[in-house]
């Protein structure tokens, strides 16, 4: 499931991003993606492509890891996000839903620590 005014643009020095075309009121779910759940094992290979930046970690250990599929790889980062994702691991499907109102033009953002509301760096503020 996609909502109708998702679309992708490119964000400056980001790549892609998730943006709507419409207004998306708080509390909206906006996607339901499936995954491709994978061993610990394919995560050491995955680790060492460009994948490594799209896969999340899966599992109620963390133990396993999952590519999502639909525009989930693409919504990018913020600590100040305006969506967050929810993980059903008996499902195997990610959702994206809003928190608070989004106006059109405005891009969808998550925040890669899973809580909207996280400041904790992520890895890549870590390490840069």
């Amino acid at each position: 499931m996609l909502h109708p005014a998702l679309y992708v643009d490119v964000v400056a020095g980001k790549g892609r991003g998730v943006f709507t075309n419409g207004t998306i009121d708080a509390g909206v779910v906006v996607e339901l993606s499936p995954v491709i759940v994978m061993s610990k094992r394919d995560r050491e290979y995955l680790d060492k492509t460009l994948l490594h930046d799209y896969i999340f970690e899966w599992g109620l250990q963390k133990d396993k890891c999952c590519m999502a599929l639909g525009l989930i790889p693409i919504y990018n980062h913020s600590y100040g996000s305006n969506c967050e994702y929810f993980m059903d691991y008996d499902n195997d499907t990610i959702f994206v839903k809003t928190v608070r109102l989004i106006k059109p033009g405005e891009e969808l953002v998550i925040n890669y620590n899973g809580d909207w509301n996280n400041k904790t760096k992520v890895w890549f503020d870590v390490i840069f």
